[in-house]
This record gives C-alpha cells, structure tokens and sequence, in this order.
C-alpha cells in the first residue's frame, strides 16, 4: 500500500502544483540587461549635460535671481542719478535765464544812462546859452532841440523837443503840438498823423521860460520811417506859430 499513498501524493488533490513557463534564451536575458544598463546610463549622462549646459549659460533660477536683483538696483540708482542732474540741469537754467534778464537789464539800464546824459549835457549847454544873455531875440517861441530816434524794439521811435520863448516874456506860452510823421509804406510816401493815445491826437504845452516834451511812438515794422514834422499852435491860432522838420538818422 505504500506505493499505493506515493502514487497518490504525486498525482491526488494533494499533489504539488507545477508551474509551466515559456523557454526564456540566456541571450535575450542578457540583451535586456545591458538595454536597462544603457538606458539608465544615458539618462544620467543627459540629465549631467543638460544641469551643466544650464549653469554654464547662467540659466539655473538662483544665479538669473541674483543678477535680476543687481540689474534692478542698478536701474534704480541710475534713475536716482537721472533725476538729481534733471533737478540741477533746472537750477542751472534758471540761473542762467536770471543772469540773462539781469544782463539785458543792465544793458537798459546803461543805455536809459546814456541817454539820461546826453540829455543833461544839451540841458547843461542850453541854460548855459540861456543864463548868458545869449537868448533868441523877440517874444515869439522857438525850437532850440529836436531829435529823432530809434527805439529798442522793431517799429519804435523816441523824439524829444525843447520849446524856449524869447526875451520878451510877457505871458505864459499856451498851446499844442501837432506831429505828422513822413515815411515809405509800398513803396508809396505817406504823411501820416503821429499816433497817439490821446483823442485830439495833439500835445498840450504851458511854459514861460522853456518846457521840454519826450514821447515814443509805434509803428508796423514794414513802414521806413523817414522823418518827423511838429507845429506848435498857440491857443485860440487857427495857424501855426512856427514848423520843424528833423530827420531820422541812418
């Protein structure tokens, strides 16, 4: 019966179970090895070119942090230095415009100076003439000066005028003078009233010994202004006491 329980051990339900596999070769085992091997290996190899080629090119996040903040700082203390020389380049040209504005006030100044004393000096020879004895003969009024200037900006002129009355004063000389300003226009010449801000487009004068008259006028630029006539009226005289023309310097 021994045989009988062995047979039955091998082949009954309590029988080892046998697992069947397919026949593997040793060569495809070893093929799919050395696969992995390189596969792994050629990973690793790309993984270390591709950290290494991103440190060189200065593309890993640390480094392009660092140099973003440097760039940043940079650019903030540029626009510091741009606004400082923006605020200095103001104060430099204000200070030049007011070193500007003080010289050509100067210059005014100097010239309004000039004019001042050469206003004196025909003052200073006219009393002069008139305390010497020397004086226009007859009780009638004269022009001892007259001039015809150019003024400081494009289409101004200045005239000053010096009445005197003779020896004879018996009365106060009282009257007006009247301008008529002769220049080219077009080519045309043209005698023109002297313009003026008062309505009757005259000058009042009331002097016994002398009274002097300074005025400016303008005109278009385009005009060429070739000289000045003055009437002098005297109150209640349809004509004129006397008539003097000055010409504009060239």
């Amino acid at each position: 019966m021994p045989i009988v329980k062995s047979l039955k051990k091998k082949f009954g339900i309590s029988a080892p179970r046998v697992a069947v596999r397919p026949h593997f070769p040793w060569y495809l085992r070893w093929l799919t090895i050395i696969v992995v091997i390189g596969f792994t290996l050629g990973l690793g190899l790309y993984l270390g070119i591709y950290d290494t080629g991103r440190k060189f090119a200065n593309f890993d996040m640390q480094g392009a942090s660092s140099e973003l903040d440097r760039l940043s700082k940079l650019n903030m203390q540029l626009q510091q230095d741009n606004e400082t020389l923006r605020i200095e380049a103001i104060g430099l040209e204000r200070r030049a415009q007011m070193e500007v504005a003080a010289r050509d006030d100067l210059v005014k100044q100097v010239k309004t100076l000039g004019d001042e004393s050469i206003r004196l000096k025909e003052d200073l020879a006219f009393l002069q003439t008139f305390m010497s004895g020397n004086e226009m003969a007859g009780s009638g009024v004269s022009v001892y000066h007259f001039k015809l200037t150019r003024g400081q900006s494009s289409g101004e002129f200045r005239y000053s005028l010096l009445l005197v009355q003779g020896k004879q004063r018996t009365k106060d000389f009282q009257g007006n003078l009247e301008f008529t300003v002769n220049l080219l226009q077009n080519g045309r010449k043209v005698a023109m009233p002297l313009p003026d801000d008062s309505p009757s487009k005259t000058s009042s004068v009331n002097f016994k010994f002398y009274q002097r008259v300074e005025k400016s006028f303008h005109l278009q630029p385009d005009v060429i202004v070739e000289s000045l006539q003055v009437r002098v009226f005297e109150n209640g005289m349809a004509q004129p006491k006397l008539t003097q023309v000055v010409n504009l310097p060239s």
